[in-house]
């Protein structure tokens, strides 16, 4: 088993690292040229700026029951049709029983903006919004060991 992180806008990156490092499990940042990041214990891996690229990267270096962090509903997606365990920063982990229903919605709101509408303001990212990261993290980690 190890960690994939979606690593470009990933606000979670530093728990990550704390309970790899506990736990003894790699973890793979990826990011775009756009980033800089060396946390000292996990490999980074930049790819270029293209649109997608670090998603295409993180799916195609997949392995069933790797760990997957990311906010994106595609690449949760294509990550449990790999058989990965897959969360976002706010502790939701994706599964078959939710993923459709966030993909449609991502679908509404993108039609609804490209229609000229707003859909929803983004909250600021709260000490609950950890804890429950960290929680849902530690629950997948268990659930292999």
């Amino acid at each position: 088993m190890q960690i994939l992180v979606d690593a470009d806008a990933c606000p979670v990156k530093n728990i990550i690292i704390r309970i790899a490092k506990e736990y003894g499990i790699p973890v793979i940042m990826i990011i775009d040229t756009s980033h800089q990041l060396n946390d000292g214990y996990s490999t980074v891996i930049t790819v270029d700026k293209a649109r997608d690229s670090v998603d295409i990267k993180l799916i195609n270096m997949l392995k069933k029951n790797d760990i997957v962090v990311t906010q994106d509903y595609g690449v949760a997606a294509m990550g449990l049709g790999k058989g990965a365990k897959v969360l976002n920063q706010n502790g939701l982990i994706y599964s078959d029983n939710n993923i459709d229903r966030l993909l449609f919605e991502r679908h509404l709101g993108q039609k609804i903006r490209r229609a000229g509408g707003r859909t929803g303001t983004i909250r600021k990212r709260s000490k609950e919004n950890d804890e429950a990261f960290e929680k849902a993290l530690l629950m997948l980690i268990k659930s292999e060991t």
